[in-house]
């Protein structure tokens, strides 16, 4: 699908709303999805070089999509993300090199800066090197989350509009673009969220996966509605 046929609107992304929805959704398979959601981001992340990151984001997305058209979800769906495998690969990858390109000069210069004040030592020496960190960390911060929310909408549309990866990664940057606040602080607090989950001996993270996926799905609806088969509802319509 060419990008240039899709309407992007600027439209309101409530983040809290965005959660509650995401709980309604998915509370009738709850387990389900937290099933779906850890086995997904799992073997995503585990591989080396997000090879199959890309499957499983489309896959876990597939999921959610097929469920807010009213339709029962099975484990086994989250492996469709593999139908869409070469596209998200080239995702994945492009994503990978541009973070790998902001983090690397700015890990090296965070490095280069230790030694070279760590010969000093004394007070002086290491209120640099903190200096350094306290003013670089952040950046890296910033910019990682510059880019996730430019990103992150390019597996939905893959899955959800066909689209090929480059003409997805256009359209979401576009959509990302007018729509950033939004977007920006629902990724925020998808972080806080995970985080504070995590200092829980990083168990209960698999329990709040599937809202914070979930709700990604729903601000993704808001700016991209279901395409309605002719003569059919949304709630009837199937994405298989």
């Amino acid at each position: 699908m060419n990008s240039d046929t899709i309407d992007i609107p600027k439209v309101s992304i409530r983040p809290i709303d965005c959660l509650k929805e995401a709980v309604n959704l998915i509370k009738e398979q709850y387990w389900l999805f937290v099933g779906i959601t850890a086995v997904g981001i799992l073997i995503g992340t585990l591989v080396p070089f997000y090879i199959l990151l890309g499957p499983m984001m489309c896959g876990i997305f597939y999921c959610f999509f097929k469920r807010s058209r009213g339709n029962r979800v099975r484990f086994e769906d989250l492996f469709k993300g593999f139908d869409f495998f070469v596209e998200s690969l080239i995702i994945s990858l492009i994503l990978l090199g541009v973070m790998l390109v902001i983090s690397i000069p700015l890990y090296a210069l965070i490095f280069f800066g230790i030694i070279l004040n760590a010969p000093s030592a004394g007070e002086a020496g290491f209120l640099t090197i903190w200096l350094m960190f306290l003013i670089l960390y952040p950046i890296l911060l910033i910019l990682s989350a510059v880019i996730g929310v430019l990103f992150s909408l390019t597996y939905p549309l893959i899955v959800d509009r066909g689209m090929k990866a480059v003409p997805a990664l256009k359209t979401s940057i576009s959509a990302a673009t007018n729509n950033f606040g939004g977007l920006l602080a629902l990724l925020l607090l998808i972080i806080v969220i995970i985080t504070i989950a995590a200092l829980f001996c990083y168990l209960p993270t698999f329990l709040v996966y599937p809202v914070c996926c979930g709700a990604m799905a729903i601000a993704y609806r808001r700016i991209f509605p279901a395409i309605k088969e002719t003569g059919e509802s949304e709630s009837s319509s199937t994405v298989e």
